[in-house]
């Protein structure tokens, strides 16, 4: 597994219903996308939620590399660049993946929390520390996921969520829509 995402920041008198209308219209393309375990359309909104932009920014579980190439050199991340230029797109290595008791629910909140790992911070003890700290028990949350960027030595602590998140799991998302064709056959627990 590993985690992607980009982000589209707005002007500020950006028309977020643009946003919404193009993933009301586009957004079930990718409800049987192979490869992808989930797509979450999150929006940001300027003075929501202590937002201080507008922004679009899509986050995904990848089950298998093939799909992740799949889209970013298929026609629908084509056709996102030729409507907004190309974002730069983060990746991050796939370390955990944990069911929350609001599983069955339809999300509705994500939140995003990057922790830098330390230079003198040993990366199996924060991973060790991180996976202990995961919100997935918590009531409301849907799908909790850790990941880790090298290259910059990052934790990233993604959860998706039935009920409002508080300000301390990290930025807060509004989720527009979820295509989750291959949720089920990511594997649970941590991925090593």
């Amino acid at each position: 597994m590993h985690a992607m995402q980009y982000e589209i920041t707005l002007p500020a008198d950006y028309d977020l219903d643009i946003i919404r209308r193009r993933v009301a219209t586009k957004g079930q393309l990718l409800d049987q996308f192979p490869g992808l375990a989930l797509k979450a359309y999150l929006l940001r909104e300027r003075g929501v939620a202590g937002s201080p932009v507008n922004q679009y920014a899509p986050f995904y579980l990848w089950r298998a590399d093939e799909g992740a190439n799949r889209f970013l050199w298929g026609p629908g991340f084509r056709g996102l660049s030729e409507d907004f230029g190309r974002p730069v797109v983060r990746s991050w290595l796939g370390l955990a993946v944990q069911d929350g008791p609001g599983r069955e629910g339809a999300p509705t909140a994500a939140t995003r929390l990057r922790t830098p790992i330390g230079p003198d911070q040993d990366p199996a003890e924060a991973i060790e520390s991180a996976l202990a700290d995961l919100p997935a028990d918590r009531p409301g949350a849907h799908t909790t996921a850790l990941a880790v960027d090298t290259t910059c030595w990052e934790l990233l602590t993604f959860t998706l969520w039935t009920a409002t998140p508080g300000p301390e799991y990290g930025e807060r998302y509004q989720v527009l829509h979820l295509s989750r064709p291959e949720l089920a056959q990511l594997p649970r627990g941590r991925h090593w």
